[in-house]
């Protein structure tokens, strides 16, 4: 009974402690610069990728709480790097509190289809890109997709950097790697991260195009052989892909020109790196376009020599009418009911009526191979 008592007394602390824990660990995330009014573990699901709090370059030890890593590297003057994958509005809310994003702001993590754009919150510049992946496929058909494309959203503050990925394509781990491999630059903050990850997504760019640019040369092959039998649809399937994919590329060119411009918000040290980046982009959607306009000129050549194949036989169908209609016309003549017509009673009319038949077939088939009718 004395044993079973002390049980008692140990279960009644345990459930007195829970609480208690619970209480002071948000305090001290308040007292951190972290809410409040969320526990420290509220972000430790499988779409925080990482977070690291990096000073003059290097990472500090350790995987610090998103929610209490921003007040950390305040503290020692350094910046914090988030990254998350497809967060729920319920997983990025206490994020966003955490780091001062406000509801518009944080709306850009949660829409994967937004239209590559950069723009400025107070402090925070957000930069919407697309990500792109060429996808192998073994034969290009109608229903082949060739372009697989996502989304990232960078978050760009004065002490921190939020990037948050949708869609398979776009992985941002060796982005990290060989950032943290290159401290020198790294030391540069938040925007030495944010090229970064432009720069990574301008050199897929690149690689699609250099995927894509092979398809439409194989079709373009395929349109002037001499033995054409191809469909259209596969054509059509890659036109559709490569517009997806330009809509991906195209649109980041104005608003990376014109963060490059203001001096207000891109450090002068990353102007010269963000430059590069822009002329790199710029000569990737001159060969997007290039190959667009390439692959509108085959489609319309496809679509040329159908209608001339079409033309053509029609032109053979018309041929054998015409030849078949002179037959058709001395039978009916010779078949009418009449009794005084030439040869009707001749013992040679039938021989002589088939002769005359096939001597005119014979000349008009001729005509016809000559003119290239048949």
């Amino acid at each position: 009974m004395a044993k079973d008592g002390l049980e008692s007394v140990a279960g009644v602390r345990a459930r007195l402690a829970r609480p208690v824990r619970r209480v002071m660990s948000w305090v001290l995330a308040g007292a951190n610069g972290g809410p409040a009014d969320e526990p420290a573990d509220a972000t430790t699901g499988n779409w925080v990728v990482d977070c690291a709090v990096y000073v003059d370059g290097r990472r500090r030890p350790g995987r610090p709480d998103p929610l209490r890593a921003l007040a950390t590297a305040r503290g020692c003057r350094g910046f914090v790097w988030l990254g998350l994958h497809e967060p729920s509005a319920a997983d990025f809310a206490p994020v966003a509190r955490a780091f001062g994003l406000d509801e518009l702001v944080a709306g850009h993590a949660l829409n994967a289809d937004h239209r590559p754009a950069v723009e400025r919150y107070d402090q925070v510049t957000v930069m919407v890109l697309r990500t792109s992946r060429y996808v192998d496929h073994p034969e290009l058909t109608e229903t082949s997709e060739v372009v697989e494309t996502g989304a990232v959203t960078v978050f760009v503050g004065p002490r921190f950097v939020i990037t948050v990925r949708h869609g398979a394509p776009g992985a941002l781990s060796p982005v990290r790697a060989d950032l943290e491999a290159r401290p020198a630059l790294l030391a540069a903050g938040p925007w030495a991260v944010a090229h970064a990850v432009c720069d990574r997504l301008v050199g897929s760019y690149a690689k699609v195009a250099a995927a894509v640019e092979a398809d439409v040369d194989a079709v373009e092959e395929q349109v002037f052989s001499r033995h054409t039998h191809g469909q259209i649809a596969h054509i059509y399937q890659l036109k559709r892909e490569l517009m997806e994919f330009k809509r991906a590329v195209a649109p980041l060119q104005r608003p990376l020109g014109e963060l490059i411009e203001d001096r207000d918000v891109l450090p002068r040290p990353m102007s010269r790196y963000f430059r590069d980046l822009s002329g790199n982009l710029a000569r990737i959607v001159e060969r997007v376009t290039a190959l667009d306009e390439l692959l509108n000129s085959t489609l319309q050549a496809r679509l040329t020599q159908v209608s001339i194949d079409q033309n053509n036989d029609m032109r053979k169908i018309a041929a054998w009418a015409a030849i078949l209609a002179v037959q058709t016309f001395v039978a009916g003549v010779y078949g009418m009911n009449f009794s005084y017509i030439p040869g009707l009673d001749s013992r040679y009319g039938f021989p002589v009526a088939m002769l005359v038949m096939l001597l005119l077939g014979a000349v008009m088939y001729r005509g016809f191979r000559r003119n290239k009718w048949l």
